[in-house]
């Protein structure tokens, strides 16, 4: 289910224009956007045409918290009405154009576009250019959701549970850079804090489950039983805490301290909908967050792990962790424990066949960028332990690794099924971060 927003919406006309044609128009239009799920809609009813009524309904639209704003340019008109909406408002602005009807006796009877482009020019040489423009019938979706994003992060309560993996100093962010840019607030927690005992019925119930999903012949009874143990743990912990998403220090603590690392545990509970990210990997976790406020269902958080230039192709790898609904229904899938000693408890399957978007929210030496790419996971046979897809992307595999590689971007992205590269180019003009793709 994509994030729930709340936009307000607003058409400006003038007397000089067909300004009832673009009422009529309007009305249309306010019928359309109603359709758009999880999105609530302060509308202004009636167009804006005098500089008193701008005032008055961006005061109303502030008053109602909404997350963004439509301003319509149902004809041209005064230019004072889009800065009152900035000045009051503050928040990010979709300047949308209709189409131009049919001349009627040789007169524009709209001039949208050009009331648009009046918009566009007093925002940006007043030094807001966060916004974003679409011309047509219909609203731009893919700036809908990227607002969704936006308010998915601001929303967001995350965790981690001890701290990033030892030596991944690269997954360490300036947390109060990190809240400034995106709203978002860490908290931390010990990693004993899970190391609970549920109660005997509970746990032999979600070992039930876990042997539903996976074959459990290379594991112990008591490795499941850690397996199942963990998942209400970190279920029950991230319930109680409120947490939207927990980045979680996978190793060396839990194989060492607990008996099992979380793998498995974090593959079932992944497929339930819970974001866990590995190794303390806060901004892999708010990408991962990032994709499933745009409905993508439970993201992977994935290693570019090897890579084969010739076949131009890469293995999206990461050790065990992907959540088990991504499985191709054709391989074994399994738990396994071929490291940490035995005691890395992992899943083992591979993904299914689809198109794929990679990104990863990613910072570095005090800007943030948006990493992303598109392909295709294609049909593997099940040669490796761990969870992995073979994907082709649009670019070739030396293409990707020049952008990858040489704009420092961390080693983990959040893997989706789908396509939704456009929603995160309006989302970096929106956060004004440098996409790189």
């Amino acid at each position: 289910m994509k994030q729930k927003i709340k936009l307000g919406v607003v058409c400006l006309t003038r007397t000089t224009f067909e300004y009832k044609t673009a009422q009529e128009m309007y009305n249309k239009t306010k019928e359309d956007l109603k359709k758009i799920e999880n999105t609530e809609w302060e509308i202004i009813e009636e167009t804006v045409i005098e500089i008193n009524e701008a005032e008055a309904t961006a005061k109303k639209l502030s008053s109602a918290n909404v997350d963004a704003v439509v301003v319509i340019s149902g004809t041209f008109h005064l230019g004072h009405l889009i800065l009152y909406f900035q000045k009051i408002i503050e928040k990010p602005i979709l300047l949308w154009a209709y189409n131009e009807l049919p001349y009627d006796g040789g007169k524009i009877r709209l001039n949208s576009v050009c009331g648009l482009n009046l918009n566009a020019s007093n925002l940006y040489k007043s030094g807001v250019n966060d916004f974003y423009y679409t011309i047509g019938d219909k609203i731009d979706e893919d700036w809908v959701d990227a607002i969704r994003i936006k308010t998915a992060l601001k929303n967001a309560r995350l965790g981690i549970l001890g701290s990033r993996a030892h030596g991944f100093f690269n997954m360490a962010v300036d947390e109060l850079n990190n809240f400034r840019e995106s709203g978002v607030i860490i908290d931390y927690y010990r990693i004993d804090e899970v190391f609970k005992q549920n109660s005997e019925n509970t746990v032999k119930h979600e070992e039930e489950h876990i042997k539903e999903v996976y074959d459990t012949a290379s594991v112990t009874a008591e490795q499941v039983n850690k397996v199942a143990n963990l998942s209400l743990s970190l279920k029950e912990f991230m319930d109680r805490e409120n947490l939207t998403g927990l980045a979680v220090r996978c190793w060396p603590e839990f194989a060492a301290n607990y008996g099992v690392a979380p793998c498995a545990a974090m593959s079932n509970l992944q497929a339930e909908d819970y974001l866990l990210s590995c190794e303390g990997d806060i901004q892999g976790l708010m990408s991962m967050l990032a994709h499933k406020a745009i409905g993508a269902q439970t993201p992977f958080l994935a290693d570019l792990s090897q890579v084969n230039l010739e076949e131009d192709y890469s293995l999206m790898w990461h050790c065990g962790v992907a959540p088990s609904n991504l499985w191709d229904g054709k391989c074994q899938i399994s738990l396994d424990t071929y490291f940490a000693g035995g005691r890395g408890v992992t899943a083992d399957f591979v993904m299914k066949e689809g198109n794929v978007n990679i990104m990863r929210i990613d910072t570095a030496l005090g800007k943030t960028r948006i990493f992303m790419q598109e392909g295709k996971a294609e049909y593997m046979e099940k040669l490796l332990r761990g969870t992995y897809a073979k994907v082709r992307f649009e670019k070739h595999m030396t293409e990707v690794l020049d952008l990858l590689i040489y704009n420092g971007i961390a080693h983990h992205v959040s893997l989706v099924y789908g396509r939704y590269a456009n929603i995160f180019r309006i989302l970096g003009r929106i956060m004004n971060w440098e996409v790189i793709e």
